[in-house]
């Protein structure tokens, strides 16, 4: 199993690399005929229904499919739907979606998601990385909306390519440089960190671990 991990995480890769160039050609250079809006949020519904299913989310899982049905029935009729609109909703629901799921761990008597996870890949947590992995949570948190309220503001004062631009090909430059600085800083704040590499992490939160401690009180 875990020499299965690269290469699967290279496919991810590379399937994930086809469809941000495939999503900007589209916005940018396609036709605009209403299937042109079903290529693009269908993989991204597609991933939500999934997730949100094996979650348990089971009505979340549904309107996720319920959405691509609705989709599909509009192009095949051939409805006009403004792509526009629906790539800023995509773009920005994304980002708010994962705003309000990270930032729904912080709340009192939950434990922070990075620590949840954290906690899967390292045996044991000090307080000072319990601290620390609740504040690397709130920054996410913090970025998500940062990156849905720049999107918004893009798209009402730039023109649509500059925005497509930021959706599709700066928008993952910064969530790699996210990721770049963050595990830069992890290892300088907190050298007791155990070293993990992506396939670890990966495996270990399939496996699942015992629960994450929780935040010392102040």
């Amino acid at each position: 199993m875990p020499s299965r991990i690269g290469p699967r995480i290279v496919a991810a890769v590379l399937v994930s690399l086809a469809y941000v160039l495939g999503t900007h050609w589209l916005m940018t250079r396609g036709g605009h005929s209403p299937w042109d809006v079903v290529g693009v949020l269908t993989p991204m519904l597609v991933a939500i229904a999934i997730g949100a299913w094996r979650a348990g989310q089971h009505m979340l899982g549904s309107a996720a499919a319920l959405a691509i049905v609705v989709l599909c029935t509009q192009a095949l009729r051939g409805v006009p739907i403004s792509p526009p609109v629906l790539y800023l909703a995509q773009h920005v629901g994304i980002h708010l979606f994962l705003a309000v799921g990270f930032g729904s761990t912080l709340r009192a008597g939950h434990t922070p998601l990075i620590t949840t996870l954290a906690a899967r890949v390292h045996r044991e947590l000090t307080p000072a990385m319990v601290v620390y992995t609740r504040k690397l949570t709130l920054a996410w948190v913090l970025y998500f909306v940062g990156m849905a309220a720049l999107s918004l503001a893009l798209f009402a004062f730039a023109s649509f390519d500059a925005w497509a631009l930021f959706a599709n090909l700066l928008t993952p430059c910064s969530l790699a440089l996210m990721f770049g600085a963050e595990y830069l800083l992890r290892y300088r704040l907190h050298p007791e960190f155990e070293r993990a590499s992506i396939a670890d992490a990966i495996r270990s939160y399939r496996h699942g671990a015992k629960p994450a401690p929780r935040e010392p009180a102040a």
